[in-house]
């Protein structure tokens, strides 16, 4: 039997289309015997999980013959959760919450029976036999991953041993002595809170970083920092949409986006009622486009036109805005460029509206501050720019459509 876990905090009660999702394209890949149950998948919850789509879940493992477990963890773990909330008691006011850290009980919620688990973030597509993965022995390896481009840890563990956590091959005999590891890991960055960036990932390669197992990228395979940098179509291995508001959209002329999509229309999570949502969404889109026209006009009322435009992004700015020989555009080639721009609205202040194109200058937040203090107003002077973006299938707004589906 192949065990896999997921495990989830779903406050808005969308989240589980895309566990779901995750499980279809599991079951539809893998060879497994008719009727003979060979996958049992274990969803570890909190009180988010709603009875409808506990149900849901339920149908789509019934449909392929295979088994499932639910484990509440608020009920399961109560002291394992106050333990975490002692070493970070503003876990929730960051960018991850206590639910990051569910994965973390998966040793202890299976029966000791079972030694070996598979673990998968919600944003996976499996279009391989998943018992390719399960067939790898991990000996005494706690732990098999997938490395990655360390987004944390810099100068505490090296580059080679930093791995994503979304994709796991747990080796449930050996975790479950290391609750003094990962105690102690937790203590480590109780103290030293500057460095957690990444919730349990960061914890579980300061545990493991140097004792796990290093997989294939095929088994954790990040379409948009992989699979679309390289060009390629889907092959046999597991996709993570790694950051799911900028790696899945609506463009259904992306071959990624087609393959959840592909799998997501399966679920029992699309259904009438999803179909009313993005019916609703759209409405939405259609009259914040209206209302954004509306304002823009006012604003333009007798003003002409400046842009600030980072150099990559000029020729596709000019298209999308229909930008004239004659309007100004300031490249932000630099940080000196802030000091071209606000020179120039100095000079045309009143009599032009400066649309800025970039949230972020070099990395760092855009110092509309420096406006302000040169008396420079919102919505008189300049603009948010990207806030009239004019295509509706953006990878925001696409996003928040699959969200409502």
């Amino acid at each position: 039997m192949i065990h896999v876990c997921l495990c989830f905090h779903d406050e808005t009660g969308q989240y589980s289309k895309f566990a779901g999702t995750t499980i279809l394209s599991l079951f539809e890949n893998a060879n497994t015997l008719p009727l003979l149950p060979s996958i049992t998948v274990h969803i570890l919850h909190d009180h988010t999980l709603t009875t409808d789509n506990r149900e849901k879940f339920m149908r789509l493992v019934g449909f392929y013959g295979q088994l499932i477990n639910f484990y509440n963890v608020e009920e399961l773990c109560a002291d394992r959760i106050a333990e975490i909330r002692k070493y970070f008691p503003n876990a929730d006011n960051k960018r991850f919450t206590i639910a990051t850290f569910y994965r973390l009980f998966i040793p202890f919620v299976l029966p000791n029976t079972i030694e070996k688990a598979i673990y998968l973030d919600g944003d996976i597509i499996v279009t391989l036999d998943i018992n390719e993965f399960w067939q790898i022995e991990l000996a005494d390896k706690p732990l098999g991953v997938v490395t990655c481009y360390p987004i944390g840890l810099r100068g505490i563990v090296k580059s080679e041993d930093y791995f994503n956590a979304g994709v796991l091959l747990m080796n449930l005999n050996i975790l479950r002595k290391e609750e003094e590891t990962v105690k102690a890991g937790m203590k480590f960055f109780s103290e030293n809170s500057q460095h957690l960036k990444w919730g349990d990932q960061d914890l579980l390669v300061y545990c493991f970083g140097t004792r796990a197992m290093k997989l294939p990228q095929k088994f954790n395979c990040q379409v948009q920092f992989h699979a679309r940098v390289k060009k390629e179509l889907p092959e046999r291995k597991i996709y993570h949409y790694l950051g799911l508001a900028t790696s899945l959209t609506m463009d259904l002329s992306d071959a990624f986006n087609r393959l959840w999509m592909s799998y997501f229309i399966r679920t029992p999570f699309f259904d009438e009622d999803s179909m009313g949502r993005l019916y609703n969404a759209f409405l939405k889109v259609h009259s914040d486009l209206k209302n954004s026209a509306l304002k823009l006009s006012a604003i333009m009322s007798g003003k002409t036109r400046a842009f600030f435009v980072e150099p990559a992004k000029v020729d596709s700015m000019k298209k999308i805005f229909s930008i004239h020989d004659g309007e100004t555009i300031i490249p932000a080639e630099n940080k000196e460029s802030i000091h071209r721009l606000i020179g120039a609205m100095k000079i045309t202040q009143g009599k032009c509206v400066f649309f800025i194109m970039t949230e972020k200058l070099f990395n760092e937040n855009f110092p509309f501050d420096l406006f302000t203090k040169e008396g420079f107003v919102e919505n008189k002077d300049f603009v948010k720019g990207w806030n009239y973006l004019d295509s509706p299938l953006s990878s925001v707004v696409s996003y928040s459509f699959i969200q409502a589906m």
